[in-house]
């Protein structure tokens, strides 16, 4: 039996209306009772994250950040902790600010923007988390940096990744949550990381657990996973990795996997 499943929020868990159904609820619930690990692996904040934990009242650690910072939901204990190298955060936030494009920084599980405008709003309206605007945004970068996040049009993003890798290489894990999202993270800031550690800290294997994911940002932990699934909805490179892949998002897909492979 499958001890340990790590489920993305948006796009796989949530649906398009960013809730989870009541059915899934219960299904988690029943799998939880027979002692498989429930967790949650998001590129999300760790408070937008615990906010989700708690409404399926888990209290296990978290995969937040993309991977970048595992965090138990009720204690608030650190497992697992990765920061942007500074060299990088500053080289990012220069080409942004040269090229103005909107960066929001992570401090102590704080959102920090330069400027309030519509980005802000709809990623603040999205996570349900509050930001903080600070105008001296280069006092927030020489802070340490769980992540460094843009918003953009998806096709501008693919270039400016492309960019980035040909530069920074492997110094960062850059990857896409959203197709309007690029974000930068400490290299072993991955979910797949991320499971590793988690698959270790509770004495099983890689191939005792089940990734479920959508997008760029979940190849490696559904790559990893004893069984890697991806949404029906997923993007298709995930997709090409997957070993199963399920209903999608609106369809309660989540909730197909439990059921066809750990409660039946």
């Amino acid at each position: 039996m499958y001890k340990l499943v790590a489920i993305d929020l948006d796009d796989t868990l949530l649906n398009d209306d960013g809730k989870i159904s009541e059915a899934t609820k219960l299904t988690l619930a029943a799998a939880v009772a027979k002692g498989v690990i429930i967790t949650l692996a998001t590129g999300r904040m760790y408070a937008s994250a615990k906010k989700i934990a708690e409404q399926l009242q888990l209290n296990v650690p978290l995969i937040t950040y993309q991977g970048a910072l595992v965090k138990n939901s009720l204690d608030s204990h650190i497992h697992y902790e990765r920061y942007v190298p500074n060299d990088i955060a500053q080289w990012v936030y220069h080409y942004c600010s040269e090229n103005g494009l909107h960066l929001q920084g992570y401090v102590n599980d704080q959102l920090y923007v330069r400027e309030e405008n519509d980005k802000t709003l709809a990623y603040s309206r999205l996570s349900n988390i509050p930001y903080i605007v600070e105008p001296n945004f280069a006092s927030i970068i020489a802070q340490p940096q769980i992540k460094l996040l843009i918003v953009d049009e998806p096709t501008k993003l693919d270039r400016i990744g492309d960019h980035f890798r040909s530069v920074i290489g492997t110094q960062a894990h850059i990857t896409k949550s959203k197709p309007n999202f690029l974000e930068i993270m400490h290299p072993e800031g991955t979910k797949g990381s991320a499971l590793r550690y988690l698959a270790k800290h509770y004495n099983c294997s890689l191939a005792d657990t089940i990734a479920i994911g959508d997008s760029w940002n979940d190849h490696d932990m559904v790559e990893i996973a004893g069984l890697g699934v991806a949404m029906a909805n997923a993007v298709e490179p995930l997709k090409q990795v997957a070993d199963f892949i399920t209903t999608s998002n609106n369809d309660e897909g989540v909730k197909l996997v439990i059921d066809q492979f750990i409660l039946n």
